[in-house]
């Protein structure tokens, strides 16, 4: 008799300390559900301020394959719209495409943390040298040099942490893609006006 009721005493005693470790989890998921619904990291808004065309240079159709070179200047910026979380950037590689199709090499820009309501701003200079492309691509792109207007995508590739006090979180991908018009007459960025253009990018976090 006395077995079993040590027996009932170790049951009952295991079933106290499970439901503890089930409440306690409970508490803790409950906590880190509230901290994310009051601390919610709103995605970074990047912005492509200029994008100078210095060179292009396309090899006819006809080669096998076609080749593109050419050389741009672009001016990036990323601001941090949290008031209470701060971001890190880290292998941030740009690049630009043009339908699709990448045209000059990935280009690493520097990491750096963006404090509350901090701006970051990057001047890589993009290239490609004899990039084969498509016969379409390179069919395109002399079209779109005789009417005086390329429309280029800068995009990033790239990975971030959101730091709230002395907690940070692991890495999540961030992917930015912006598109812009540009003149290969004089090189610049255009809008329908004929101004310089500020385009707002769109980011996936």
């Amino acid at each position: 008799m006395s077995k079993d009721k040590e027996w009932h005493r170790r049951r009952h005693l295991f079933r106290g300390l499970a439901s503890l470790c089930v409440t306690i989890v409970f508490i803790i998921l409950l906590i880190i559900l509230i901290i994310y619904l009051v601390l919610r990291p709103t995605k970074p808004h990047f912005y492509l301020q200029n994008l100078h065309l210095i060179k292009i240079n396309a090899s006819p159709a006809t080669n096998t394959p076609p080749t593109l070179s050419i050389n741009l200047q672009a001016t990036l910026s990323s601001r941090n719209p949290n008031s209470r979380i701060g971001i890190y950037y880290s292998n941030l590689d740009t690049y630009v495409t043009y339908r699709d199709e990448p045209i000059t090499v990935p280009v690493s820009l520097p990491p750096v943390y963006e404090g509350h309501k901090d701006v970051a701003v990057w001047s890589p200079v993009l290239y490609g040298s004899g990039v084969p492309v498509d016969p379409y691509v390179a069919n395109a792109i002399a079209q779109d040099q005789a009417a005086g207007l390329l429309l280029l995508h800068v995009k990033v590739d790239g990975r971030v942490k959101w730091k709230v006090g002395s907690w940070t979180s692991g890495h999540y991908h961030l992917f930015v893609n912006c598109p812009i018009f540009v003149s290969p007459n004089n090189g610049n960025t255009i809008q329908g006006d004929g101004l310089p253009e500020i385009v707002e990018c769109h980011v996936e976090v």
